[in-house]
């Protein structure tokens, strides 16, 4: 987040916040084939976003095999068929999740549906990614 402090014509400053983008580092890696190994990445993180998005770059490297085909509705409002891939573990700080991702794009996005598995949290007046400081052992969520 970035601040811009303003003096007004009555001389007054007024402080005011822009939103910036949240980047942070995870590990990816392909379960299935323990002999590849993992992938250190900066990623997006968007909340916004449902799932994660793997660059086909990313998706050779960690050799991982087509699911089946999903569609994606992207930030103009368009939708788009793209390839689900899978099983992908993410490990970020003391956290892991294995999940399944959409193929497009050039970066790493992490959506959603792996934070909320992982229960991290956005600090957005640092602009960082972090596990939930309410339980900062273990991942927790609801069940009911």
């Amino acid at each position: 987040m970035e601040m811009v402090c303003l003096l007004t014509n009555k001389g007054i400053f007024v402080k005011t916040y822009f939103m910036g983008l949240v980047y942070s580092f995870i590990t990816l890696s392909n379960p299935v084939k323990s002999e590849l190994l993992p992938l250190q990445t900066k990623c997006l993180v968007d909340t916004g976003s449902t799932y994660l998005v793997l660059p086909q770059h990313v998706v050779a490297q960690l050799q991982l095999a087509t699911l089946e085909t999903r569609e994606a509705t992207v930030a103009d409002g368009s939708s788009r068929t793209v390839p689900y891939v899978g099983p992908v573990k993410i490990n970020f700080e003391n956290r892991s999740c294995f999940v399944g991702a959409i193929v497009m794009g050039d970066e790493v996005l992490l959506g959603a549906v792996p934070m909320e598995d992982m229960d991290l949290v956005v600090l957005p007046k640092l602009l960082k990614l972090s596990v939930n400081p309410e339980s900062p052992n273990i991942p927790r969520g609801l069940v009911k």
